[in-house]
């Protein structure tokens, strides 16, 4: 009999385990399956440990970040532009002389950090006789030198990581050897035989009567809202572009680690075969990306910080890169253009022309031997992960190099 008690209080709890759990609070007679909760939490774990799903994940954090990206860049040109607009006007309104018009070019893009602002702001002035041609056009190779400062910025994410940084460093100081070596050779020619602006004038008399346009911009559209929204949250902080700034680099720094370590992990993908296979798998096909990213967005600055991060994670080369700077450079030159064109003067498109000849000289030129100018950005980026000492030689170097023309400037 003691038995017989034992196996029925043993099949008693047997059946209250199997049976169904009444949840706490539920009404009486709703019941629910223990085994389902956990069923279902094996099932979204399974659908997050797909592979697939798991790099769909990366890839709309990769647009995240990339957003965040072109969110700060813009950020930082919108402050920079809050900072020195108005006096980068008054810088040119004093030139007088090519060499002060030169560097005058360099400071008043580094310290608004758009080439194209810089040289509207020129062939605004041109096309209302406070500027004459010719000392407009050393002030727009100037601009060419001054807008690669946030390229340099972009590389300073990767300065933790040795390798990173030395592949970033060499991608961003090679458009501006390309720019700094364009002018070394051009600007003496440009004294001495005008060569910039009758090229520039015989292209003006090819455009006569040709109306401008103005550029359908899709990142204007996209960061318009989000820059509206901290133009209005800055503004009740006291000196909001120094804030505003802040932000951008902290947001930019933020953004790009995000991108490094996303990048990492999908380029052994196809992905990497896409970017250096197929967008970069020529120079003619670089050059052309470049300038067509380049018209569409209107902003060199924004291209070609794009692709340093890609260099710094070791997707892409210094080499494969160069042509795309090149076609950014081209690119950067047609808003002014179109402006100009619209305003249907002629000295105003003179101007305008004047960027784009110079740029295209230059590549003309330093196509040959484009080795020089990667080989020395390689060089330097080897060089200033040599030591600390190393580093802040070159970045003090460099940041003088933006700052000692504003001393010329002012004498």
């Amino acid at each position: 009999m003691a038995e017989q008690a034992v196996d029925e209080v043993e099949q008693v709890a047997l059946r209250k385990r199997k049976a169904p759990v009444e949840s706490a609070g539920s009404p009486k007679g709703l019941r629910i399956d223990s085994g389902g909760s956990v069923r279902t939490r094996g099932r979204i774990a399974e659908f997050l440990g797909d592979p697939r799903v798991d790099k769909l994940i990366r890839f709309l954090l990769l647009l995240l970040a990339l957003y965040a990206f072109f969110f700060s860049i813009k950020l930082m040109g919108h402050s920079f532009k809050l900072f020195g607009k108005d006096f980068a006007k008054q810088l040119i309104e004093s030139t007088q002389n090519p060499f002060v018009g030169l560097a005058i070019g360099i400071f008043a893009t580094s310290l608004i950090q758009s080439s194209s602002t810089t040289t509207s702001i020129v062939v605004g002035m041109v096309a209302a006789g406070g500027l004459t041609l010719t000392n407009a056009i050393p002030i727009i190779m100037g601009a060419n030198i001054g807008t690669t400062v946030t390229n340099t910025m972009v590389s300073l994410a990767h300065i933790t990581r040795k390798n990173e940084f030395e592949r970033a460093f060499a991608a961003s100081i090679v458009h501006d050897l390309f720019n700094v070596l364009s002018v070394l050779i051009l600007f003496p020619l440009e004294i001495k035989f005008s060569l910039i602006e009758r090229t520039a004038t015989r292209l003006e008399h090819l455009f006569v009567g040709v109306g401008g346009a103005k550029l359908f911009n899709p990142l204007d559209v996209i960061l318009k809202p989000a820059i509206a929204v901290a133009d209005r949250g800055f503004e009740v902080l006291p000196h909001p572009q120094v804030w505003m700034l802040v932000s951008s680099l902290f947001v930019l720094f933020l953004a790009l680690g995000m991108m490094v370590k996303l990048l990492r992990s999908l380029m052994v993908t196809r992905m990497e075969s896409l970017i250096s296979g197929y967008l970069f798998r020529n120079d003619a096909a670089g050059l052309l990306l470049g300038l067509i990213l380049t018209v569409s967005v209107q902003s060199s600055s924004i291209t070609t910080s794009l692709v340093v991060p890609l260099v710094g994670a070791g997707v892409l080369t210094v080499r494969k890169m160069f042509p795309y700077v090149l076609g950014a450079n081209v690119g950067t030159t047609i808003t002014a253009i179109l402006a100009a064109l619209a305003t249907h003067n002629e000295v105003a498109i003179t101007a305008a022309f004047a960027h784009l000849t110079f740029n295209v000289f230059g590549i003309g030129i330093l196509w040959w031997v484009k080795f020089i100018p990667i080989r020395i950005a390689q060089w330097l980026g080897s060089f200033i992960v040599r030591s600390r000492r190393h580093m802040v030689a070159c970045l003090v170097i460099y940041v003088l190099m933006h700052v000692v023309p504003l001393a010329l400037a002012l004498l």
